[in-house]
């Protein structure tokens, strides 16, 4: 939220969209049998012209359904279950946040040029829930078709309080990696416990929040991991977000906070380029192959197939706390994925894995 609010203030200060004062309203969805009739009241009582957010991939659905329903624009940001880009498209609703599938294949890509997936063995922790189900189901897909072994999968309730019982198992087991598909306080709670025991096993895993990792602090963090943005970035525009971020709040910006951002200034563009607030007007603008700066090194734009944003992720490496400049400063950048030379559509799904049919 506090990425949209910078997003709004800046764009209001540079006199608003088409003209005109962009107005803020939000709700909390709390859970997907609410967010629905949440982006209705949105919709139907404060007369917005676009939804914005989100981070629960069951919510996420929900409010897709809904804006497709009352043929309403939505700027998802936060949800990465590749279902939302595959069976759930619809074609009022465009991805801001990288997809399962994205983040798997960033950090696989690495690790299977590095040697560590054929003939490794991997134990999973997974999200019981729409997020984790459809993160293990690629990760897992990726990770045997290069020569992995998935030697177990445990599905964990949100929330959960004490991972002893799953870092014992995977003393027994004795995989190669630990690779876990959890996500907010969960990363955070299972990272700082695993670190307590000392297992000589290394972690990876299916999705990274920022966020997070520094909830669990360096001691508690170490390797190789996928980011989508990183406030590091060395690009003048990602550099001025940061900043302006920092003074507003007093801490750098993480990658929902860039998500939120840019689900905001990618359809005020948009609305300014089509001169309009029409919805097929800007759907067809979209799909036309408009692109953005994104605070990245290189330009987004959305896919015609299944309006996922094409655009950069990063492989980033834990530092060591020596080197940290400050508490936020966990990661360096050691590649961009797709390469510099790639299309960038080579980390996303294929239509084969993942079809979407918008009707």
């Amino acid at each position: 939220f506090r990425g949209v609010n910078l997003a709004v203030e800046e764009l209001n200060a540079a006199g608003g969209i088409l003209g005109r004062e962009v107005d803020l309203f939000s709700e909390d969805s709390v859970g997907s049998a609410v967010a629905p009739t949440k982006a209705q009241k949105l919709i139907e009582k404060r007369k917005v012209h676009f939804l914005v957010g989100e981070i629960s991939s069951g919510s996420g659905g929900g409010i897709m359904a809904t804006a497709n329903r009352l043929k309403t624009l939505y700027m998802q940001t936060g949800c990465n279950s590749d279902a939302l880009r595959g069976e759930k498209c619809n074609p009022y609703s465009f991805h801001i946040e990288a997809g399962n599938t994205m983040y798997t294949k960033t950090i696989g890509n690495w690790q299977n040029r590095a040697g560590n997936v054929d003939g490794k063995k991997f134990y999973m922790l997974t999200a019981d829930y729409a997020f984790g189900h459809d993160l293990a189901r690629v990760s897992t897909r990726f990770l045997t078709e290069n020569g992995g072994n998935v030697m177990a999968n445990e599905l964990i309730a949100t929330g959960t309080p004490d991972y002893s019982p799953y870092i014992l198992k995977i003393k027994a087991a004795a995989p190669d990696f630990v690779y876990i598909n959890l996500a907010g306080g969960d990363q955070t709670t299972f990272l700082k416990q695993y670190k307590e025991f000392g297992l000589p096993f290394k972690v990876s895993g299916g999705v990274m929040d920022t966020a997070g990792f520094w909830a669990a602090g360096i001691e508690s963090i170490t390797g190789y991991w996928q980011s989508l943005w990183y406030h590091g970035m060395q690009t003048d525009t990602s550099q001025a977000f940061t900043k302006a971020f920092v003074e507003k709040y007093k801490k750098p910006p993480e990658n929902q906070a860039w998500g939120d951002y840019m689900g905001v200034k990618i359809m005020a563009a948009a609305m300014e380029e089509a001169k309009t607030t029409d919805p097929d007007a800007i759907i067809g603008l979209l799909e036309s192959g408009m692109d953005f700066d994104i605070l990245k090194p290189r330009k987004g734009t959305f896919r015609k197939s299944d309006h996922s944003l094409l655009q950069e992720m990063f492989v980033v490496k834990v530092k060591d706390k020596a080197d940290m400049a400050d508490k936020w400063d966990i990661f360096e950048i050691v590649e961009a994925s797709p390469g510099a030379n790639e299309n960038l559509d080579v980390i996303q799904p294929t239509q084969a894995e993942n079809a979407c049919n918008m009707g």
